[in-house]
């Protein structure tokens, strides 16, 4: 398995303009109450970057690796559905919940079907199933299916993460936990965003949900490179 230090010291300066870009829309902290193009492309940016990330790694390896190549459009559906959101009280909302439904299916088939792992496919189901009964009080006209349907395709995005990671086992790579810590971080900040749009107001919303949406992407674009790093320890053999 690859190291920690490895990976840093590999991976790291390709991740240098997406820090760069995260910290200037939290400087920037454009109010969501005036949307326009230049607040989507600074929401945006810090996406683009991650696009430019794996697109680093060269033609030759996206070619190669289907599952790269598969969480490289995630990220694309990811930048429209964030430029939808930002105009979401203009009714673009469904459209943004459109893109990421789209961006979960690309994931899930990146993470692929193997191992299963029922047990951690259950627990999700569970906690999937207590978030939708959260939000169905509050839930009215198209949302009502919307979001059920939403939630269960990050679910499963999340099960197909999490099921890579079998630490009893020892067979797994920091690739496949990065995933999984990815998988989670989005279905928390997407279930900020359901409580805070439908239930009530979060403190702090915003910050949560951005932060735990940036940190989640970037570990899901790192996950990609494990093909990689897998190619070059057998080279190394």
């Amino acid at each position: 398995m690859v190291s920690p230090v490895t990976v840093v010291k590999s991976e790291g300066p390709k991740l240098v303009p997406f820090f760069k870009a995260t910290c200037v829309y939290f400087v920037l902290w454009l109010p969501t109450s005036s949307p326009s193009w230049f607040s989507a492309l600074i929401k945006c940016l810090p996406i683009f970057c991650l696009w430019v990330f794996l697109l680093a790694h060269g033609i030759s390896f996206l070619g190669a690796h289907s599952s790269a190549r598969k969480i490289l459009a995630g990220l694309i559906f990811s930048a429209l559905g964030d430029a939808f959101l930002i105009w979401q009280e203009q009714g673009y909302f469904s459209h943004g919940l459109l893109m990421f439904g789209i961006t979960h299916i690309l994931y899930s088939s990146a993470f692929g079907m193997k191992p299963l792992n029922l047990r951690a496919g259950l627990v999700i189901s569970v906690i999937s199933g207590l978030s939708y009964t959260l939000l169905y009080p509050y839930l009215s006209g198209p949302f009502t299916y919307l979001v059920a349907v939403y939630i269960a395709l990050i679910g499963f995005m999340g099960w197909r993460a999490i099921a890579g990671v079998q630490l009893a086992n020892d067979l797994w790579t920091w690739t496949k936990l990065s995933a999984c810590l990815g998988a989670v971080l989005f279905m928390v900040s997407d279930l900020t965003i359901a409580v805070n749009k439908f239930c009530f107001p979060v403190p702090h919303s915003r910050a949560i949900i951005m932060a735990t949406y940036y940190a989640a992407q970037m570990l899901i674009a790192l996950s990609a490179v494990e093909c990689q790093d897998v190619d070059a320890a057998r080279k190394r053999a």
